[in-house]
């Protein structure tokens, strides 16, 4: 008779079911140290349990952890008290922790506070020291193992974001005695050269142990006396090495050192082409404006042009000069008038004209017009002038009165 199959939940309930009912592992207690410790936003602790040879998942929930006294973190010893059951949506079992008791400090982890002291009072860490890092690199040297996914992700990222700089690799042992020596030697190689921009030193995650390799003094000071910006990626965002201390910028990830050393080319082209644009409608609006003022000064110039003026001006003198000589005309012909009314006067005046109407005048013997009888005697030689010729008289008589000539 064939068995119904179980489905996974099935399965794990059964193993949890199995591990509760166990007398020793419901009530147990475990001697390790821990690492990747993490205290969660809800207050609950996610931390693993290690030992040389092995490594167990451990949880305490926010209920059971306020009684602990204890500050953990990485690389302390302790004695947990609790039981080990299955997280059933991941298929994997762990240690629920009910209670923490310390036993003491890990070798490893002390030997990494002491050398982070030591280099932080030597400055090494001081942040005045910091280069910068170059905004476009041109070439980008990398120093970490050839075989791991670090150097793989850091590829892809640099190719995907940046396709235009170029990549030097040098493969180094990234765990182990050698590693130290083999990563500073990289360094060294890769800061001697003229044509590296800026240098990325890591490699993807591992234990503390296997991390350890970073926490070397000897590689901490090559890095700190480089002249080249060196990016320190070591491990995850949750690990922390000597060498992120010292170098000039820490990253979290291989791939996210790989993000920070290269600008997104494609925003690149967006940003630089939304530039151009508005670049552009600076230039139109520029030039526009520049053409009204071109426009106003061809006015400007042309309202105020010497050759314009010139011929304004002898325009106007012509105006001038004719209205100069119509005037004159008028002139002319009003004393002309007047000249005529004039002469028609003094001719109706005239001594001739009054001798042509039958009149004669009286001049005494020197000429002089005798106009009254009062400054004439008798006896006197008197001359008639008439229209046509002179008449010698003398005085005979002479009788005042009035005459009326009507």
């Amino acid at each position: 008779m064939e068995v119904k199959p179980l489905n996974v939940s099935e399965v794990n309930q059964y193993i949890k079911k199995m591990l509760m009912d166990d007398w020793l592992l419901s009530n147990i207690r475990v001697e390790g140290e821990i690492f990747n410790f993490t205290h969660h936003y809800s207050g609950h602790m996610y931390f693993t349990l290690k030992d040389e040879k092995s490594r167990l998942r451990c949880v305490m929930f926010k209920s059971d952890n306020r009684s602990v006294d204890i500050d953990l973190k990485d690389g302390l010893k302790v004695i947990i008290s609790g039981y080990i059951s299955v997280y059933e949506r991941d298929g994997s079992y762990q240690l629920y922790a009910k209670d923490i008791k310390e036993k003491g400090v890990g070798d490893l982890y002390l030997a990494f506070e002491e050398l982070k002291a030591k280099l932080e009072r030597e400055g090494l860490f001081d942040p005045g020291h910091k280069k910068p890092i170059p905004f476009f690199p041109k070439k980008i040297g990398v120093v970490t193992s050839s075989t791991g996914a670090a150097i793989r992700d850091i590829i892809t990222v640099i190719r995907r974001r940046f396709d235009l700089a170029d990549v030097l690799i040098y493969p180094a042992l990234v765990q182990g005695v050698q590693a130290p020596k083999d990563i500073c030697e990289g360094l060294k190689y890769l800061d001697g050269r003229d044509d590296v921009d800026v240098i990325i030193v890591g490699r993807g995650g591992g234990s503390f142990e296997e991390l350890f390799a970073f926490n070397d003094e000897d590689m901490a000071r090559t890095i700190f006396n480089m002249k080249t910006p060196v990016i320190s990626a070591v491990g995850h965002e949750t690990d922390f090495t000597i060498s992120d201390f010292v170098a000039d910028l820490r990253a979290p990830t291989p791939s996210a050192a790989a993000e920070l050393v290269t600008p997104e080319l494609d925003v690149l082209k967006e940003e630089l082409a939304e530039q151009y644009k508005k670049l552009g409608g600076i230039y139109s609006s520029i030039l526009e404006n520049y053409d009204l003022k071109l426009q106003h000064m061809k006015r400007e110039l042309s309202m105020y042009n010497p050759m314009d003026q010139l011929r304004n001006r002898s325009q106007r003198q012509d105006d001038l000069f004719k209205q100069l000589v119509d005037l004159m005309k008028r002139k002319l012909k009003d004393s002309i008038l007047e000249l005529e009314n004039s002469s028609n006067r003094l001719k109706h005046l005239s001594p001739a004209n009054t001798l042509d109407r039958g009149y004669s005048i009286l001049l005494d013997e020197d000429g002089n017009i005798i106009s009254s009888i009062d400054s004439l005697d008798v006896g006197r030689q008197l001359d008639i002038l008439m229209k046509n010729g002179i008449l010698k008289v003398k005085v005979v008589s002479i009788k005042k009165g009035e005459f009326n000539y009507g």
